[in-house]
């Protein structure tokens, strides 16, 4: 798998940071690599969910991130 991580900086100064190949997975930050770096993790998270319940196989899991 890889994920492309988008981020963006809102009108508050804050950054989103958002994994596109997992809608819904995404973090704000005071800077873009925090930002990232959260999403990432949720992103994490969620693959390891997913393999939990089955839904991906284990032995196919690879993961690797790109700044968008």
């Amino acid at each position: 798998m890889n994920f492309i991580v988008e981020t963006e900086q809102e009108d508050d100064g804050r950054w989103l940071a958002e994994v596109l190949e997992l809608p819904g997975v995404l973090a704000y930050g005071d800077t873009p690599e925090q930002a990232r770096a959260k999403a990432q993790a949720l992103a994490l998270r969620v693959v390891a969910e997913r393999l939990e319940h089955g839904e991906l196989a284990p032995d196919l899991v690879s993961v690797s991130f790109a700044a968008a």
